[in-house]
């Protein structure tokens, strides 16, 4: 079965990474891995998901660093702080929106395993009905 960058044969999931919106980058990767650990894939990506959103909020503190003083040197210093931090702040959005497709991805997967052992099951028992 295949659809939406998913592919299944057998107990395995083939998923291709989700493109990212951001642009850049060849993207592209992937990886396959067996239908009963997709659970734990998926936590893996909300677990990283998570540590990403707190990061973001001590980006925030980065990107918008004052000066500890008014005389040249704190300023420059908050010149050259801001932009990377600003940096810091774009890049994790960016993480965040890859992460975010790849759990939209590995659950649609999921879904799609549920759906197609449910749909085998019922085969199953309508074949196993018509036998008596």
């Amino acid at each position: 079965m295949e659809g939406d960058g998913v592919l299944q044969m057998a107990n395995e999931v083939s998923m291709s990474a989700p493109a990212n919106s951001g642009g850049g980058g060849a993207g592209g990767g992937g990886f396959t891995f067996d239908a009963d650990k997709i659970d734990a894939i998926i936590k893996k990506w909300q677990d990283l998901q998570a540590d990403l959103k707190r990061d973001y909020d001590d980006a925030n503190l980065m990107a918008n660093v004052k000066a500890p003083g008014k005389e040249f040197a704190s300023g420059d210093w908050e010149k050259l702080a801001n932009p990377s931090g600003k940096a810091f702040l774009e890049q994790n959005k960016k993480m965040q929106e890859y992460v975010k497709n790849y759990i939209d991805a590995l659950t649609a997967a999921k879904q799609k395993i549920t759906t197609k052992e449910s749909d085998t099951q019922a085969d199953l028992s309508k074949t196993g009905n018509q036998a008596t």
